[in-house]
């Protein structure tokens, strides 16, 4: 399946059979390599928080697969963001950007690879959330991110929809091999994108946003 240069679609993070947060973006490109993703300052959202809108982050994993949340309807705030997500691997790669619109950084976010799906009216991708992270500086040092919480929720595996830890850091080791040699995608690709001006994303979240999960 390729989807439409310039379509507005739903990127869905899922904690295992739930939606845990929603980003609607802009398709920059789908091909045999990937699917590049813009999501522009102020595109709608969706985020699991508690219903007193506490960040599930925030609390101990423990308290939060006890805690009643909620789907918060919300929009991105930060800068235009840039999302990259290699077919058939598990990970993305994301390009953070200041107010002035200069690269600042790439989030390698690790993730069960982006199955897509097309209902007309909406499409999307769909991924899982692994949790662990690599944050890299535009010279390419790099660290990893949320190790303690990965650890953390590994001991919880009757709640935890990551199976097999030991393959999500081998995934992250295969990246960094990537960074460290200056290669695709850390090789300046991107890092000075620029969308089309005439892409736009709607005000709210379309509906048909809470499809089943796709999957492979």
């Amino acid at each position: 399946m390729r989807l439409e240069p310039g379509r507005v679609i739903l990127h869905r993070h899922f904690h295992g059979h739930r939606i845990g947060l929603l980003k609607t973006a802009v398709v920059a490109t789908d091909d045999e390599q990937g699917l590049l993703l813009w999501v522009p300052r102020g595109a709608p959202m969706l985020d699991r928080l508690a219903v007193d809108r506490r960040g599930l982050r925030s609390m101990p994993f423990a308290e939060w697969i006890n805690v009643e949340t909620k789907l918060w309807e919300v929009s991105w705030t930060g800068p235009s963001l840039l999302k990259w997500l290699p077919r058939g691997e598990d990970h993305s790669v994301w390009f953070f950007r200041d107010e002035a619109g200069r690269f600042t950084r790439w989030y390698v976010n690790l993730e069960e690879s982006g199955v897509r799906w097309d209902d007309g009216h909406v499409a999307g991708v769909d991924i899982v959330d692994q949790d662990l992270d690599i944050v890299v500086t535009p010279d390419r040092s790099w660290r990893w991110k949320d190790e303690e919480e990965f650890a953390e929720r590994l001991a919880y595996p009757q709640h935890y929809w990551v199976a097999d830890g030991d393959a999500v850091r081998a995934e992250g080791e295969r990246v960094v091999k990537l960074i460290e040699a200056g290669a695709f995608p850390f090789d300046g690709t991107w890092c000075d994108f620029q969308p089309d001006p005439s892409w736009t994303v709607p005000t709210e979240v379309p509906a048909g946003w809470d499809r089943p999960r796709a999957r492979n």
